[in-house]
């Protein structure tokens, strides 16, 4: 039986540590094995009942219920209940969206590590101005500008122009200073403009609008982003793209994958409840993680996902909408399986699982034989 990775891990740093020779480490290997072999469930035994009881008490009634955040290499991260809320209800854009960029072994200098991190921070107009001043009779915005931020991420004035695309804008630089005229009268018009134009993006991966440069345990140099944008980072020279990981699952779907989604959910759901200081199996999070991914898709545990999307009609109703539920299925005429535990515990009849999932037919012998 293969064993998680997780597992293999942890035993192989326990041999290290502790210098066990190849003859002891062989019987470590064979008492793991047995152990996991022995932990795996049976067939017909209420998994999703036990991994529902695992997993919901220490999510939602023991320390999980505060909201707070936590910093990680300078960066404030969502974590917490509100992180769990976002993984399981699969939500599309996770509040604080962060990326862990690893660099390639020939990038491992502070000078290029820092400007790659400088070429992943999004720069916007507003970053590389001093003042901005809109003159109402001749409808025209002027922005000075911070010429040695533009030296520094070597930007040339007259490019500025370039980049600002907006309708009913016409841009143009003179000295350190951007002029944009306005093609229509509307005051209220000009101030959305200054707005749209202030948040233009002129240079690095848009979203990304934090960027810490430190070193990890490995003494490797790290970039930590506040703000995800995968497929853009991986297209800059000297990101090991082997490694570098994001907190957003939709993007890990998009970019890689559904099983890498599927990993990204689990990783993201036992790292908040580990730092909870919390224990949930991982096997538990893995099946909930499956359940998730099976169609291909990311779907969320609510309404709208897995539970509203259940072959059982009373399964269905006994989650949320009930009326709405027995109605649609009124109107169709559709059938209810009764496979699952929820419909046969309704109808007050004989669960599916354990004993309750044989028919036995045998002959009762006479009695004295």
């Amino acid at each position: 039986m293969e064993l998680p990775l997780k597992i293999v891990k942890e035993v192989e740093e326990y041999i290290k540590n502790n210098k066990i020779d190849k003859k002891r480490a062989e019987k470590i290997w064979e008492r793991v094995r047995e152990a996991y072999s022995n932990a795996v469930y049976d067939p017909e035994e209420p998994i999703g009942v036990v991994t529902a009881q695992s997993l919901s008490e220490p999510a939602t009634q023991m320390t999980m219920r505060t909201y707070h955040f936590a910093g990680t290499a300078g960066i404030q991260v969502t974590l917490g209940l509100p992180r769990l809320i976002e993984i399981f209800d699969a939500k599309k854009e996770p509040e604080t969206p962060s990326m862990t960029i690893y660099l390639k072994k020939d990038y491992q200098t502070k000078e290029k590590a820092m400007r790659i991190a400088e070429d992943i921070k999004e720069i916007k107009l507003k970053d590389l101005v001093i003042s901005t001043t809109i003159d109402l009779i001749n409808m025209t915005i002027t922005c000075k500008l911070d010429m040695n931020k533009l030296r520094r991420y070597n930007i040339k004035p007259e490019e500025l122009a370039k980049k600002i695309k907006l309708k009913n804008l016409e841009i143009t630089t003179k000295e350190d200073r951007l002029i944009a005229v306005s093609t229509k009268e509307d005051v209220i018009n000009l101030h959305k403009l200054k707005f749209r134009m202030l948040e233009s993006h002129i240079k690095g991966v848009k979203g990304v609008t934090h960027v810490i440069l430190s070193k990890n345990e490995k003494g490797e140099w790290v970039i930590t982003t506040l703000g995800s944008n995968l497929k853009k980072v991986f297209d800059i020279e000297g990101v090991d793209a082997t490694r570098t990981y994001t907190n957003n699952i939709f993007e890990v779907y998009e970019v890689l994958g559904i099983e890498a989604a599927r990993n990204v959910i689990i990783r993201e759901a036992m790292k908040t409840i580990e730092e909870q200081g919390l224990g949930v199996d991982v096997r538990y999070v893995s099946l909930l993680a499956d359940l998730m991914t099976v169609t291909g898709k990311i779907r969320g545990i609510g309404r709208y996902g897995i539970a509203g999307n259940k072959d059982s009609v009373l399964a269905r109703a006994a989650f949320e909408e009930t009326k709405k539920h027995i109605i649609n299925a009124s109107v169709k005429g559709a059938k209810d399986p009764l496979k699952g535990p929820i419909e046969n515990i309704i109808l007050n009849q004989v669960i599916p699982l354990g004993t309750g999932a044989f028919k036995l037919v045998g002959r009762i012998g006479k009695k004295g034989k």
